[in-house]
This record gives structure tokens, C-alpha cells and sequence, in this order.
């Protein structure tokens, strides 16, 4: 088949970019040719990739979007395709991957009846509208049954419009025999020893990880502890007012903010604890990447694979409503009983041995090919 996939971006260290990238290889070594409508993309282009980069500005986003939206219509028209696959909500879709939270379930709640007529929000409830509508067509590739139910509460989507995916994440994130060997050298590289607690965060968009809800965690440590711990955050995104956010709370010493990178395994192999404290996430592949490496995990009980942390019984659930005293309290317990961080790790290693996190491209392909 001729098979069109359409995202905003592509940068290489995005999780929604990694599985898109996987699905479209996969479809690639199934026989099917790819195209891909994209506004942006950073990193290598994959020789079986006709990308076609939309050239079209605007000064909001949502116009942007909605000028992107008419620019792939207009060409599919011209060159059309069996199938069009999109990793953002958007019309004309025949298949959809839920990599995004339902857009009306973080923001209808909390606007006032004025806002809701804002054309930002306008747009973008459209735009998941045309897809999760009750009389819609297009198929919606989700990634838990969480997520399914709540655009189900908000759309009444049938359910036969839905099929939930299994994790996919790299197999390099098992861990390997040599991590302690990987452990010591990477906090060689960071002039941190061996006794000390590195503390870990790794994705793009450090605001809805909740990048400033770890900084002002590990501010209220107490200072003959906080002495001895390290944050590395590791993504894709603007790290200067969090590293500002940090000064005032003068731990700026103790907190390392790095772009993405191809190595990440070798930060889950080498640090204690990870912390992922998000205001919302559909998923959450780091969680997993976490397990197999057999890293205990902090998490808030939002995210979508959140009960695998809580079923391998590898780290604890922040509760909703969130609590900045709470997560405080959770995090300094966590860093001073190193033996339940080991039974943590035990445990994860122990879950991962059992477990399928492999196989989501594999899935989606399935689904794109009979859908």
C-alpha cells in the first residue's frame, strides 16, 4: 500500500517520533512505500522516506495547524495514498496514534464559557473532534485502556473504533551484566561517586514531566542529604527557566539539564532513583524503559503505564491531586532506605523477565494493514 503519515515535528529523542519512526520502518520492511507530511524535521531522513516538508508560516499555532491540515489535503488530492496515518489529531485521518491526552478533558473543566470560544481552543477541539466524534471513521491505535475511556466519556467513540497497543520500547534498556562497569563510567564522566544518589529525569517537555516539581523536591531536602544528590534532566526542550528555577532555590550545583541524546540506557544503568512527577502523560515509555533497567521509579498515578510501576511493585505512585509536601516526603524516604531501593530493583528485574514491552510496532502495523 501507499501510506501517508502525517506529524507536526520529528526530532530524534521525542517518544511520539521514536514510534512513529518504528511504525513506518516496519510498514517499510512489510512491502508498503511511505510518505510523510511533516511542518519540521530534525535528524537523519530515512532513504525510504519521501518526506514532504509543508512550507507554510503563521504566527499562532493553531492557524499554522489548520494550514497544515488544508496543505496535506489539497496535496493527497493531487497524489493520493490507500492510507493516512496521523500522530496528531487532525481532519482526513484514516487511522490515529493516541500519543496526546484528550485535549477537552485538560482544559473544558477549567475554562470559563468566554475561553471556550478562544480560536486556539476552537481549533484544537476540532481537530480532536473530527476524530473521536461518534460518527467519525477514523481508527484510533491507543495506548491503554485509561486513555480509551476518557475519550469515550467525552466523544462516546465506539469501542470498535479502538485498539489498545502493548509498550514498545529498545531492547538496548535490559539490563546488560556490565552495568556496574556502565554505572562507574558515567559518573566518572560526571564527577559524581559512587556513593552518592543520582536522581534522574528523561523527557521532552520538562514542564509537563514536572521537571520544577523534582527541583523544588530535592530543595527541600535536608541539607546534609541534598549535599550528596545529583538530577540530571535529559529532553527536548528549553532548559533556561528551569535552570533559573533552580538558582532560586540555590541548588543550582546539584541539578544538570542536558539536551537529548542517543545514549540514554547508560543514565537508567547508572542512577538510583527515577523521578517522573508529570502533570499529565498518555503513556509514559520512560516508566518502562525504567523497569527492564531495573531503576525504581517515582510516578505520578496520572500517567498512562503508571500501574505497570505499581503491578512490578518497582517504585510508588505519587496520588492524585498531587502534593508538592507529599512528593517531598516520598522522595527523601526513597533516598534514605537504599534497601528498598534494592528490593525495587529486584523486583523490576524480576517483572521484566515475564513481561512483553517490545512489540507496539508490530501491533500498529497489524492494525494499520487490516484497518
Amino acid at each position: 500500500m501507499k501510506l501517508a503519515f502525517c506529524l507536526y515535528k520529528y526530532f530524534p529523542f521525542g517518544g511520539l517520533q521514536r514510534d512513529f519512526l518504528n511504525i513506518a520502518t516496519q510498514c517499510h520492511q512489510r512491502g508498503h512505500s511511505i510518505r510523510v507530511y511533516a511542518l519540521n524535521w530534525q535528524g537523519e531522513i530515512p532513504d525510504f522516506i519521501d518526506l514532504r516538508q509543508v512550507p507554510i508560516k503563521a504566527l499562532q499555532h493553531h492557524v499554522l495547524y489548520r494550514r497544515f491540515h488544508r496543505w496535506i489535503q489539497d496535496d493527497l488530492k493531487k497524489n493520493p495514498v490507500d492510507k493516512v496515518i496521523g500522530f496528531n489529531k487532525m481532519p482526513g485521518l484514516d487511522l490515529y496514534y493516541a500519543a496526546d491526552s484528550c485535549f477537552v478533558a485538560q482544559f473544558k473543566q477549567s475554562l470559563s464559557w468566554y475561553q471556550r470560544f478562544n480560536p486556539r481552543f476552537q481549533q484544537f477541539y476540532r481537530d480532536e473532534e473530527t476524530v473521536f466524534h461518534a460518527k467519525a471513521n477514523t481508527h484510533i491505535l491507543a495506548l491503554s485502556e485509561t486513555q480509551q475511556r476518557e475519550f469515550q466519556h467525552y466523544y462516546h467513540t465506539p469501542a470498535s473504533r479502538f485498539s489498545i497497543l502493548p509498550p514498545g520500547i529498545s531492547r538496548d534498556r535490559i539490563r546488560p551484566e556490565n552495568a556496574a562497569t556502565i554505572n562507574h563510567e558515567l559518573r566518572q564522566e560526571f564527577s559524581i561517586p559512587n556513593e552518592e544518589i543520582l536522581l534522574l529525569m528523561i523527557g521532552s517537555g520538562f514542564k509537563t514531566k514536572g521537571v520544577d516539581r523534582s527541583i523544588a523536591a530535592m530543595a527541600s531536602l535536608p541539607p546534609n542529604i541534598l549535599k550528596y544528590c545529583h538530577l540530571i534532566v535529559i529532553g527536548q526542550d528549553k532548559a533556561p527557566p528551569f535552570l533559573r528555577l533552580s538558582r532560586r532555590f540555590k541548588i543550582d550545583d546539584r541539578i544538570h539539564i542536558l539536551p537529548g541524546r542517543e545514549d540514554i540506557s547508560r543514565f537508567l544503568f547508572a542512577a538510583d532513583l527515577l523521578l517522573h512527577p508529570a502533570y499529565r502523560e498518555n503513556a509514559g515509555i520512560i516508566l518502562l524503559e525504567a523497569l527492564v533497567a531495573g531503576l525504581p521509579v517515582l510516578v505520578s498515578d496520572v500517567c498512562g503505564y503508571a500501574p505497570y510501576i505499581q503491578q512490578a511493585d518497582c517504585g510508588a505512585l505519587i496520588p492524585s491531586p498531587f502534593s508538592q509536601k507529599d512528593f517531598n516526603a516520598l522522595l527523601l524516604h526513597a533516598i534514605q532506605d537504599k534497601s528498598q531501593r534494592q528490593r525495587w530493583q529486584s523486583a523490576a528485574l524480576s517483572y521484566a523477565k515475564s513481561a512483553d514491552f517490545f512489540d507496539l510496532a508490530e501491533h500498529a502495523v497489524a492494525v494499520i494493514e487490516e484497518n
